[in-house]
């Protein structure tokens, strides 16, 4: 599914600097929840869900996971269950991922001190360098 000038502007930041795939994955998830769920917050959540099922946050992108399946134990969770937890999401990491995995993820970020880190300290030592890392490019983007 190649996304149309309308449809890429709709995409967070993030998705546009992923591959196309990540793009459709997450308009055509979008869109069937708009239609269920109308044009708002909601929606775009679900659209997240879905595209962390196959997909995971490194730096201002999103990249292929290795083994499809939820990131986290927020998104493992359904229906009114994710609605009334209180579990924090791991903001797109791989949280279920082999801490081989998430070293190698970290090492491509450069995340100091991660040889030290246990695999929990380490989803948010990326969670936070991912964040960093958007945020630059962001700036970056409105700066040019």
């Amino acid at each position: 599914m190649v996304l149309n000038k309308s449809e890429r502007e709709r995409l967070p930041a993030t998705l546009k600097r992923s591959s196309s795939k990540a793009q459709a994955t997450y308009m055509h998830t979008l869109e069937a929840a708009e239609e269920s769920h109308g044009d708002g917050e909601a929606a775009h959540r679900i659209a997240f869900g879905s595209l962390k099922h196959s997909f995971e946050k490194v730096g201002d992108h999103w990249e292929p996971k290795a083994e499809r399946g939820p990131s986290d134990d927020q998104d493992a969770k359904t229906g009114r269950a994710a609605l009334r937890s209180a579990t924090k999401t791991a903001g797109g990491v791989d949280a279920r991922a082999s801490k081989a995995h998430l070293m190698a993820v970290a090492k491509r970020l450069d995340v100091r001190g991660r040889s030290k880190m246990t695999k929990a300290e380490l989803v948010e030592a990326i969670d936070t360098e991912n964040r960093a890392v958007t945020a630059r490019s962001l700036r970056s983007e409105r700066d040019s």
